[in-house]
């Protein structure tokens, strides 16, 4: 890989995935796992506060700043094809925007929406919540997988 500015938008492409993927490792390891282990009024509402105050400028500016980024290293990897990089330097960016972005978009957002629209304590409430859980992890763990793996590509065009 050459130095200069691709070499840069790469390392902050390893940092802005590298940095999601922990977030969403954090949340498939304990943080689930905590609420999932409540009383379902209470993790009901847990989540709808989690879910509320995630929209904060610097996680949306780390998620979608990184899904722009890989973006815009899919399009300059196209334009320039860096040599024996490029494989990897796609693989990573559609990675992370089908993989993270899109399953976000798809699966986890359309959940927690579906939650929010739900009084914690309510009988659907209560009975939401535990196919909630087991979904919405279930596809955190695919978002843990692909913005992991693409960090892991975008490292392998480094070296």
């Amino acid at each position: 890989m050459s130095s200069g500015p691709y070499m840069v938008l790469v390392v902050l492409g390893v940092l802005g995935t590298g940095l999601t993927a922990g977030v969403f490792v954090a949340f498939s390891s304990f943080v689930m796992r905590g609420l999932a282990a409540l009383p379902p009024a209470q993790g009901v509402a847990a989540m709808q506060a989690i879910n509320s105050s995630a929209t904060t400028v610097a996680f949306m500016a780390l998620f979608l700043g990184t899904a722009v980024l890989s973006a815009v290293i899919a399009v300059v990897t196209f334009v320039l094809w860096p040599g024996g990089t490029a494989p990897e330097l796609l693989l990573g960016s559609v990675l992370y925007l089908a993989g993270a972005f899109g399953v976000t978009v798809v699966a986890n957002v359309p959940r927690n929406e579906a939650l929010a629209g739900l009084e914690p304590g309510s009988p659907e409430a209560v009975a939401y919540w535990p196919s909630y859980v087991r979904e919405w992890t279930v596809w955190n763990h695919a978002r843990v997988i692909a913005s992991g793996g693409a960090t892991a590509c975008y490292l392998a065009a480094l070296v």
